[in-house]
């Protein structure tokens, strides 16, 4: 690989590439003292009288502009809190606010939009043709602070599946499938930014790495954002095959914990007291899904904490009717729900 060609693939790709700052508003701290509990001194923090607040960075990630109108990718962790705004910094000097379109939480990824003129953008390549063993770049700005930070790798795995934990400001646990694995550098702060191939084409959204080991990231193919990018442009927002239930994953831990007859499935259950697990007037609700019901199936398709609900609705179509095999009270009995687009 020549100096040449990957300082040329740098020079087209990092004007593309952006900071995205995340900010709140924050009870404002005068200091701190000292709290005493179990033995030990913990630190808190002393809040202003009044409860007066100021905006505080929180968070950041890294994002690309992809089309001529501002529309940006990037990982849907690095925009998660709904409450929080957010900033895109087109270069150290120059930055403009941004609006979240939509969120797609299943992939791993979000849809922003900013207006400031004319941008430069990155075309989109085919995740599909990715090859093990071809040459890439991982671009973004790595811990928030080094701009146009690139590195070079190859392609080490595809159809990788990953439960990553969000922290921070995404705490939940997400469970990736079909990524692509490189040994590209994806640092702390880069994530939401592009992987490209050596024509410059996106073919990955960086979204983690593996703490503790040496050149193990992953990157959500474009191919995925793909059907988020052009429903966003379409419609406004991304629209997806909606069931309506709320639901606990199920594996053999919990199982046994819980003493349930079976170790895989989607257990319908509610998040809180007075909050139905089962969408009034929802496709479920009409096809007569109930709380406490396991899911076992749906489409042939055998739902586990690798293969959630989620994943296998998103292969289906607003509208289309899917079977479902469901346990209930010891007798396994089958449902069939007509997918809406929900609210």
């Amino acid at each position: 690989m020549s100096k040449s060609l990957v300082s040329k693939l740098a020079k087209d790709v990092c004007p593309a590439v952006i900071t995205i700052v995340v900010s709140k508003d924050l009870p404002k701290i005068e200091g701190f003292y000292y709290l005493p509990y179990g033995g030990e001194n913990i630190m808190m923090p002393n809040l202003e009288e009044g409860g007066s607040k100021e905006r505080t960075k929180i968070g950041g990630g890294s994002g690309f502009i992809v089309s001529s109108e501002g529309y940006v990718l990037t990982s849907n962790h690095v925009v998660s809190d709904k409450d929080a705004d957010y900033t895109v910094l087109l270069d150290p000097d120059k930055s403009c606010p941004a609006e979240v379109m939509a969120r797609d939480p299943i992939n791993d990824i979000a849809v922003l939009k900013i207006d400031n003129g004319k941008l430069p953008y990155l075309s989109l390549g085919d995740s599909d043709k990715v090859e093990v063993g071809e040459t890439v770049m991982a671009a973004g700005n790595a811990l928030g602070e080094f701009h146009d930070t690139i590195s070079l790798g190859i392609v080490s795995g595809l159809s990788r599946f990953l439960t990553a934990f969000g922290g921070g400001m995404s705490p939940q646990i997400e469970n990736l499938r079909g990524l692509i694995q490189t040994d590209a550098a994806i640092n702390p702060g880069n994530s939401g930014g592009p992987l490209v191939d050596m024509k410059g084409k996106v073919i990955g959204i960086n979204t983690a790495v593996v703490a503790g080991a040496q050149n193990l990231g992953f990157a959500i193919p474009i191919n995925y954002a793909k059907k988020d990018l052009a429903e966003v442009k379409k419609f406004g927002k991304i629209k997806r095959p909606y069931l309506g239930v709320k639901y606990i994953l199920l594996n053999k831990e919990i199982a046994q914990k819980n003493k349930l007859p079976v170790e895989y499935g989607a257990l319908i259950a509610r998040e809180a007291l007075g909050v139905g697990p089962v969408m009034k007037d929802s496709a479920a609700d009409k096809c007569g899904i109930k709380e406490y019901d396991i899911i076992l199936e749906c489409e042939g398709e055998e739902i586990s904490d690798k293969n959630s609900l989620a994943n296998i609705l998103q292969k289906h179509q607003i509208g289309e009717t899917v079977g479902m095999k469901v346990l209930r009270e010891g007798h396994i009995i089958e449902l069939k729900a007509t997918l809406d687009e929900g609210k």
